[in-house]
């Protein structure tokens, strides 16, 4: 690959580093979301990736009040961001130490914030020495962040940036529920929470990574109902959800009435259980989905200011590694992301 493959208005990027996402699970399990509770089949036997294209009905002729669906690309390569450095380029601004967010495309969210005006995907293809990127896709990388924590920022801070600040509307004083941490996307909300001025409580099933958050500036326990004890009886002002399922429920009766439950996935089921009690209290669903350049900008700045370092769970050497990678996110015990190193770990 070389200058010539790169047209203007884009980057060749020398990559570094790559986050490996729950993304690349479900695609490898062959059971990402498709439409009304289908699942991409077959399951796909290796890591080969698909491309996910998220497509208004409309664009494909069918009723507008259809949900939106997504079309599947076979046979393209695993990887949604990552970090590297430009190595040619045309008509760039000069620039050398990027991150890349590829889960945009010209149209999404760029105007309206309660969702994409257009069809949207995640491009994959990271997974590679060498990626041509569009230029509006590149944004400097803090200087404090080495390349496995720039790598691992993409995914897990943008996502996270719009459940906490666009959808939950967090704020300083609030207290703020993130359930199930551990996970990249719940570990950046907290830190996202913890710099605002927001009182930040976690549950967990594991003891262990409880303790590691309150380490990052939570307080935390096991089960729902022992959280409002570490409130000293008072409500939650916003969940920030990523699991789906039954826990839905508890969440009515621990937020304050006409507060928010905002949920980016559904990790244990893919449905959730949203009662009359939940509209008589008026509580708010949000759904969020990763988000847009603006809200990735603005992330990347509030990390800057803030200093804020992700979480790092374990980073393998080279992209052969992808499938020892691939089973120990499976296992689900990692706290923090996990990330494939392509070059010495350096600053770019």
């Amino acid at each position: 690959m070389n200058d010539e493959d790169v047209e203007d208005g884009q980057a060749l990027l020398d990559v570094h580093a790559v986050p490996f996402n729950h993304r690349e699970v479900w695609i490898g399990k062959g059971v990402y979301p498709v439409r009304d509770g289908t699942y991409l089949m077959p399951p796909c036997s290796t890591l080969s990736d698909v491309t996910l294209f998220c497509v208004p009905n409309q664009i494909c002729g069918e009723g507008a009040n259809d949900p939106v669906f997504v079309v599947i690309v076979f046979d393209t390569v695993l990887g949604a961001d990552g970090v590297g450095r430009i190595a040619e380029f045309k008509a760039a601004r000069p620039s050398t130490r990027l991150a890349t967010v590829l889960s945009s495309c010209p149209g999404q969210l760029d105007q309206d914030p309660r969702g994409p005006e257009k069809e949207y995907y995640i491009l994959g293809g990271l997974f590679s020495e060498h990626f041509v990127v569009q230029q509006d896709d590149l944004f400097n990388v803090p200087d404090h962040l080495t390349d496995a924590e720039a790598a691992a920022l993409p995914p897990a801070g943008l996502t996270a940036w719009r459940a906490v600040f666009t959808k939950g509307q967090v704020r300083e004083g609030q207290n703020v529920l993130i359930t199930g941490i551990g996970g990249g996307v719940a570990l950046m909300a907290l830190l996202f929470c913890v710099a605002a001025g927001a009182n930040v409580y976690v549950n967990s099933s594991d003891n262990a990574k409880i303790r590691k958050a309150i380490e990052l500036g939570a307080q935390g326990d096991k089960w729902d109902f022992q959280l409002q004890n570490l409130t000293h009886g008072e409500p939650f002002d916003v969940v920030i959800d990523g699991a789906g399922g039954d826990g839905f429920k508890a969440f009515t009766e621990l937020l304050r009435m006409g507060d928010i439950i905002v949920t980016y996935g559904m990790t244990v089921k893919f449905e959730v259980d949203y009662t009359m009690v939940a509209v008589l209290r008026n509580i708010e669903v949000r759904g969020s989905t990763m988000g847009s350049r603006v809200e990735f900008g603005e992330m990347v700045d509030f990390v800057a200011k803030h200093k804020i370092k992700p979480v790092v769970s374990q980073v393998w050497p080279g992209l052969e590694s992808d499938e020892e990678a691939f089973n120990f996110i499976k296992a689900g015990t990692q706290f923090g992301k996990l990330v494939l190193s392509l070059k010495s770990e350096s600053k770019l």
